[in-house]
């Protein structure tokens, strides 16, 4: 029988909040989480947070899930790899899988935050193997570092679809569209201006029919619908992919809540069946409380004040200490984040359970873009969105976001001194600098950019527009790095293209193979001759070329040019290296036999 003061079910934000607030006031608390490590979706969220700095807005998901970790205190005991079983009137019990063994747990307050799993849809073939959840998708990609395919076919334009959309295209897969069966799309924009300046399309009025293939997805065909979401017939259209991802929206985990005797109501604007609980996170059961998505579908940031409030509302019962003052401020942290209109339903659904408050917030956006002779930041973030890093990075004060945090930010250009700082703070890649003129019939444009390789200064690249199609070819001025991996891209583009040109690519190098056994290419070979591999033996050992099944017939001709070509030699200069026996691939079982027969 383990006992404590405080047990939370679930490590994720919610329930990482909620332990930090009650460590810091010594209530002696252990949380149970079913996952390798703690922080629940935070671990496999590579992107920056919205909200502002208390909050650790600009800051990646799983970089926020180590500071929260870090912040634990000694009276805070860990079970990972552990799943809460049952929840029963005198003891919960709950199965550890590393140790093999189901343990009773005896707490005084218990916090559920277990979080939401993935909805799914009914189509055709929805059962084969390369059909995924968003969240399948972000574990495998994110948390151990595996692809699940490489041209993915995206179901849905939530946040979720869209930054998963934005990922996948990082890991160097394709996203062949974003099919949305709505009229708009679901998401923040700035997600959705993402991933179409990279060229992907969404398709909105489209659901998927089909998967193709036999044992694994080999394609899928979406079609459109018509106002009551229903197929038109006729309107198929069919693409090529090897993964079907998922997302369309989460349901809130309920199944321990209602073992416990909470309260269960539907709530549609809440995402589904979610437990009753007051505006302290308490539920009908007095030492029972719940908090994050279990509690209502929303963002983390919202879930991680939820189980401060938890965390907060648990150890005032427990120590008498009077944390009225503190418990305020949470509450007027949420009332701020619920304000903007992505959280209508949330406040809608909220109604039923406590009254709901909002703030004003400025709907006016910013079009004066500035002086032409100046390099000046452009911020293209027309949505009321909780989100503020562009006005607290500022080191000159010179944008603002006034009052509510939902407001749209201002510019002063007056007091812009063009240092970049919020195009690497900005959350959404929402704000590009640019400058007319600044070479005669060259235009500058400041990119925000995530990917890999790198352009190097001098390299031309092909520039895009919003809807990643191809504009001009423009000049890499310089890159400037950046610790939060939001790097800064100054390129040259033709005069007059700077409210067009908002991405680029990198040309395509052709991928030309020498060994088709061992698969090196041209330019693997000049690079190993670049640093100092200038010996066709030397690169035999170094690449293996001519070391597969053809024995050299075909590479050894032509690495013996490139390298006369890399190092100015006569071919007639360069040995050609040593012949090896056997001439031919031979299996040592037959080298054995022939040696026995050989002894007989």
């Amino acid at each position: 029988m383990v006992k404590t003061d405080f047990l939370i079910i679930g490590g994720g934000p919610a329930g990482l909040c909620a332990a930090i607030e009650a460590s810091k006031r010594n209530v002696k608390t252990l949380i149970v989480d079913e996952g390798v490590e703690l922080g629940g979706q935070l671990v496999k969220q590579t992107h920056k947070f919205f909200g502002h700095e208390g909050f650790y807005a600009s800051v990646r998901g799983f970089e926020i899930a180590k500071r929260l970790i870090s912040e634990l205190g000694e009276n805070v005991t860990v079970m990972k790899q552990t799943t809460v079983t049952g929840i029963y009137e005198d003891v919960i019990t709950a199965y550890d899988r590393e140790k093999d063994l189901v343990i009773e747990i005896e707490p005084k307050y218990i916090l559920i935050s277990v979080g939401a799993s993935e909805r799914f849809i009914p189509f055709e073939n929805n059962y084969l193997p390369g059909v995924y959840g968003a969240g399948a998708v972000q574990t495998l990609m994110n948390q151990f570092k595996v692809l699940p395919g490489r041209r993915v076919l995206m179901i849905g334009s939530g946040n979720i679809g869209l930054i998963v959309s934005y990922q996948l295209l990082q890991a160097g897969a394709q996203v062949a569209a974003i099919v949305e069966i709505a009229d708009r799309v679901g998401g923040y924009q700035v997600h959705a201006d993402k991933v179409k300046r990279l060229g992907v399309p969404i398709l909105l009025r489209h659901t998927i029919k089909k998967a193709i293939g036999e044992e694994k997805v080999e394609g899928a065909v979406v079609v459109q619908v018509d106002e009551n979401f229903n197929m038109i017939p006729g309107t198929e259209k069919e693409f090529a992919v090897d993964v079907i991802c998922v997302a369309v929206g989460l349901v809130p985990s309920v199944e321990l809540a209602h073992m416990a005797g909470v309260k269960i109501e539907y709530i549609p604007e809440l995402g589904g069946y979610v437990p009753y609980r007051d505006s302290h996170m308490r539920t009908n059961i007095r030492n029972i409380f719940v908090a994050g998505d279990l509690a209502g579908i929303e963002e983390a940031t919202t879930a991680m004040i939820e189980g401060r409030i938890a965390g907060l509302a648990v150890s005032q019962e427990i120590t008498g200490q009077n944390l009225g003052f503190e418990l305020e401020k949470m509450q007027e942290e949420l009332i701020e984040f619920r304000s903007g209109p992505f959280s209508h339903k949330v406040r809608k659904g909220l109604e039923r359970f406590f009254p709901q408050y909002v703030r004003d917030y400025s709907k006016n956006s910013q079009r004066d873009l500035g002086p032409a002779t100046k390099l000046r930041p452009i911020i293209e973030c027309y949505e009321n969105i909780p989100c503020n890093p562009c006005q607290t990075s500022c080191p000159s004060g010179a944008i603002t976001v006034p009052g509510n945090i939902n407001s749209l930010p201002v510019i002063d250009y007056s007091k812009c001194t063009s240092c970049g700082i919020c195009v690497m703070k900005c959350p959404g890649l929402a704000i590009f600098m640019v400058q007319e003129n600044y070479q005669p019939g060259k235009d500058l444009v400041v990119i925000p950019y995530e990917f890999l390789p790198l352009p190097e200064k001098g390299e031309t690249v092909i520039a895009l527009d919003r809807d990643g199609e191809e504009v001009a070819q423009a000049e890499i001025l310089k890159v400037v790095k950046s610790a939060n991996k939001t790097h800064l891209v100054y390129m040259l583009v033709p005069a007059g293209l700077t409210q067009t040109v908002r991405g680029f690519r990198i040309p395509q190098k052709a991928h030309s193979l020498v060994c088709r056994c061992e698969e090196v290419s041209v330019e693997e070979i000049e690079k190993a001759i670049d640093e100092g591999y200038t010996d066709y033996e030397e690169l035999r050992r170094y690449l293996r070329i001519g070391m597969g099944p053809c024995g050299g017939r075909t590479c050894r001709v032509i690495t013996l040019g490139i390298l006369a070509r890399k190092t100015r030699k006569n071919i007639k200069e360069i040995g050609f290296g040593t012949f090896r026996p056997p001439s031919m691939p031979i299996k040592f079982d037959s080298i054995i036999k022939g040696e026995i027969k050989d002894e007989k």
